[in-house]
């Protein structure tokens, strides 16, 4: 309503001195038209208070244009200007933007948080979504199972190809989906590549596994064949598509070298 409106503009994205920039379009990038809007209305006075504050949340997510264009703005901000950046990883960002800002590290919620905070939203797979999550609620609340699944699917079927527990033809099909998937990027799949490597590792150190627990007889055939050196290399691996990623490699491709690492 708009007396609701009127009461806590914020929340209903309609104060004027308040602007957020997400990723957007099907990469889900920050674009530089985004970063433009930002440099045009940095200038403008705050119409309620002292201060404009612009959010860009997942800079990280910005292309290189992007990151450039904000620059100017983080160089010289204007005196009314509080510009507030989240990233997942700071070192994702350009060592310029990294220099002009100041970081701000922000701490996990402890289990007992995030149960009270999953119970006030009334979400579905609360135990999951709280292993998932790891202490973050933006997580929890985002979290879309059927699409994750899909994808964890496919990350460990090429890990057990590349420890050689299945032949390569049953990752040949999952590659066949990635490469369809043109929207997708590169990245998404890292994740949980690195999220099932985490818990592979866990488990050769008798700790139970984490974000993946639901599946932990399926990884625990996995970390039965595995050593940690072949862990540590996978990872170093993953690491290197990280870096073609940002050269948009295509997906297929990149992962079809790991899952014949093991050949």
């Amino acid at each position: 309503t708009s007396e609701k409106r009127n009461d806590d503009p914020l929340a209903f994205g309609s104060h004027p001195d308040f602007l957020t920039i997400a990723p957007d379009g099907p990469l889900e990038q920050i674009s530089i038209q985004q970063m433009r809007l930002v440099k045009e209305r940095a200038p403008m006075k705050p119409l309620r208070g002292n201060w404009r504050v612009f959010l860009i949340d997942g800079m990280e997510r910005a292309n290189l244009q992007a990151a450039n264009s904000l620059l100017k703005t983080l160089e010289e901000p204007p005196s009314h200007l509080v510009l507030v950046m989240t990233a997942r990883n700071a070192y994702d960002l350009l060592p310029t933007i990294r220099s002009r800002s100041v970081t701000l590290n922000l701490g996990r919620l402890d289990a007992a948080d995030m149960r009270a905070f999953l119970g006030s939203r009334g979400l579905d797979n609360a135990e999951r979504r709280l292993a998932m999550a790891e202490g973050a609620p933006g997580v929890a609340v985002g979290i879309d199972f059927e699409t994750y699944d899909r994808r964890r699917t496919a990350m460990l079927t090429l890990l057990r190809v590349a420890a050689g527990l299945e032949q390569f033809g049953a990752w040949m099909k999952h590659s066949d989906s990635i490469a369809a998937r043109k929207t997708e990027k590169l990245e998404l799949y890292l994740e949980v590549l690195y999220s099932l490597l985490e818990d592979t590792l866990r488990l050769l150190h008798g700790a139970p596994a984490g974000r993946n627990a639901d599946i932990q007889r399926d990884l625990e055939g996995l970390s039965a064949r595995v050593s940690f050196e072949w862990v540590r290399k996978t990872t170093v691996r993953v690491d290197e598509l990280v870096e073609l990623a940002r050269r948009n490699i295509q997906k297929s491709i990149a992962l079809d070298a790991i899952a014949a690492s093991g050949l």
